[in-house]
């Protein structure tokens, strides 16, 4: 959709990161599934990054998990390192407590890694609010899922590239990211995306459009029929912005290319609820905070 990547970070911007006062955030959870309940058996955690309690709004089995990011934002030269760990049978629905800020950097990098392992049985719902990266922001996200036979993960991302309710586009900066997940050595899913602030892409078909918003939605795990991805596209009714959705050899994909996040992120809740319905037999929570 967007330029290929570029090579990794140059000296300049790594020497100029280290001359910058940054965040090294860290956060590290394992879940374990005992006697039908889904528990944080241990959790390691380094500002700014923190963890609300857990809570059960939908009884033992699930355990919803809220991140937060006590400095507000992420600023170049920021580090963030997540990684969480599904035991065998664990259920676990993880989200954030508000949008993510990246502001302007005028060299290094802000960059946010997450590693996530699902082990057999075992089913992670990742659904981060949405993340506005400001013009002159220097962005690179990557993350990794690791899934085991009979492990599903679904996942989500929405990014807006500016403050567009300012009339602010994305003139400067960059913005990376890198998704890849795996089921032992096979590949399920790679998703590599790169956009430079100002380029052409902003407006290309291949890129932006003149939009401010993308979203992603991926189920992986178990393959889907052709009826799932129909009603899946069936439930975007909004007279505004682009989807796309596409069976995957084990799972499907949803694209969304707009102006609202609120539009994207309502499509993405109805398919994560239809899909919640049709794989796990589990009707639609809302996480607390999301209200």
């Amino acid at each position: 959709m967007y330029h290929p990547p570029t090579p990794e970070t140059t000296n300049k911007e790594l020497s100029a990161a280290s001359a910058t006062s940054s965040w090294l955030g860290r956060l590290e959870i394992t879940y374990t599934h005992r006697q039908q309940t889904t528990q944080i058996q241990r959790d390691r955690i380094q500002a700014p990054l923190k963890i609300q309690r857990p809570f059960y709004p939908e009884g033992p089995q699930v355990c919803h998990t809220v991140a937060l990011h006590t400095a507000g934002g992420m600023v170049g030269g920021d580090r963030l390192s997540q990684e969480l760990t599904l035991q065998p049978q664990a259920q676990v629905l993880f989200t954030t407590a508000a949008a993510s800020k990246v502001y302007r950097s005028e060299e290094a990098i802000a960059r946010h890694q997450v590693h996530l392992h699902v082990q057999a049985d075992a089913h992670l719902e990742w659904l981060p609010q949405e993340t506005i990266v400001f013009n002159g922001a220097r962005y690179h996200q990557d993350m990794r899922v690791a899934l085991a036979p009979e492990a599903t993960w679904l996942g989500w991302e929405i990014t807006r590239f500016g403050r567009s309710a300012r009339g602010e586009r994305f003139e400067r900066g960059t913005w990376r990211s890198r998704i890849e997940v795996w089921q032992g050595e096979t590949p399920l899913w790679i998703d590599r995306q790169y956009l430079i602030g100002g380029s052409p892409m902003l407006d290309s078909l291949s890129g932006l459009a003149g939009q401010s918003v993308i979203a992603t939605l991926v189920w992986l795990g178990k393959p889907v029929s052709a009826d799932v991805v129909a009603k899946s596209r069936n439930l975007y009714s909004f007279p505004e912005g682009e989807i796309g959705v596409t069976r995957l050899p084990m799972g499907m994909l949803c694209r969304y290319r707009g102006s609202s996040t609120v539009d994207a992120r309502q499509w993405l809740v109805a398919v994560w609820g239809w899909l919640r319905q049709t794989f796990r037999q589990r009707p639609v929570c809302y996480p607390r905070v999301w209200v």
